[in-house]
């Protein structure tokens, strides 16, 4: 069985009633069942923390685990350095990690058109809500090609 982490940054936890124009009414249990719906033979193991520590914590899990990751960092996409060298760690160490966002952080906020993580990830999705998490499972779930 295929495990993968599904990590949530800041405030993910409040989904389903923080600024449901912006993210929609579903929160994160719905969005487990989506996932889980998607890859019925995938250990989702769907986590959200507000700290900054556990997160890296987690990452560093992957690492040692060799668990892919999707990660949603929220709010620290924009600035958490920390975040970003642990997100390093994992796909330095040829484990997929793909940086998924609800919302297109391209057209909202100038300060969210940043992303710190996105250069060390494995690919970006953006902007198709819950469905950003979905196309991400679907290429951790295909074969991965053997690089040369």
């Amino acid at each position: 069985m295929t495990h993968i982490l599904v990590l949530n940054g800041p405030n993910l936890g409040r989904l389903g009633s923080r600024e449901p124009e912006v993210y929609g009414h579903a929160d994160l249990a719905d969005l487990r069942a989506v996932l889980c719906a998607d890859a019925p033979s995938a250990e989702i193991d769907l986590r959200q923390s507000d700290d900054e520590s556990e997160l890296i914590g987690w990452l560093h899990e992957a690492v040692d685990q060799r668990v892919p990751v999707i990660l949603n960092p929220a709010a620290f996409t924009h600035y958490s350095y920390a975040l970003r060298d642990a997100a390093a760690l994992v796909t330095t160490a040829g484990v997929p990690l793909i940086e998924v966002h609800i919302s297109n952080p391209h057209s909202r906020e100038s300060f969210r058109h940043t992303s710190v993580i996105s250069a060390v990830a494995t690919g970006v999705i953006a902007g198709f809500g819950f469905d950003s998490y979905r196309l991400a499972l679907v290429q951790l779930l295909r074969p991965m090609p053997a690089l040369e």
